[in-house]
């Protein structure tokens, strides 16, 4: 059995019936406190789940993480720079109306959530990677176009079709 204290329960609690007979465990809450009862690789990926609920995900992103390949994986922005302006920083990764999250969410094959200050991916292991080094890249103060092109170029190396996000002429 795992013990869990969690700030947003009341998501977890709404879709407990789902994840109980996703995962054959058993979930019981009070409070903040989450208690999980089952399998051991059952309650470990009923722990990534829960913590992609409290990261924001849906519960069909937060599903995905029990595909084998899949992963949730957390970047901590404050261990990738020196600023004391991590809005600046958060605000640089969101873009305008969230078009650069979108964006690398689309590229890199990723979903990606912002919370607090740290980034949380839910993706598969090769495209977390490409996932990661964008986010670093912004972070450390690449232009987005950059990160785009990165991306796209990543793409085309295992996924060869166009986007037509580049203008042909």
């Amino acid at each position: 059995m795992k013990t869990f204290v969690l700030n947003n329960t009341r998501k977890i609690l709404k879709e407990k019936k789902r994840i109980e007979n996703k995962l054959n465990i058993k979930i019981s809450g009070k409070g903040k406190k989450i208690e999980i009862k089952g399998d051991e690789i059952s309650e470990y990926l009923a722990c990534l789940i829960l913590e992609a609920l409290e990261a924001g995900f849906s519960l069909e992103d937060a599903f995905l993480l029990t595909e084998q390949d899949c992963m949730l994986e957390k970047i901590l922005i404050k261990n990738l720079t020196r600023r004391k302006n991590l809005t600046q920083i958060r605000a640089r990764i969101i873009g305008k109306k969230r078009k650069t999250l979108d964006l690398i969410e689309e590229l890199s094959d990723c979903s990606i959530m912002l919370h607090d200050n740290i980034v949380y991916i839910i993706g598969r292991t090769e495209d977390i990677k490409k996932a990661i080094n964008a986010i670093t890249k912004i972070i450390h103060g690449s232009k987005q176009s950059s990160v785009y092109a990165y991306l796209e170029k990543q793409r085309k190396i295992y996924h060869p079709e166009d986007l037509g996000l580049k203008d042909k002429f």
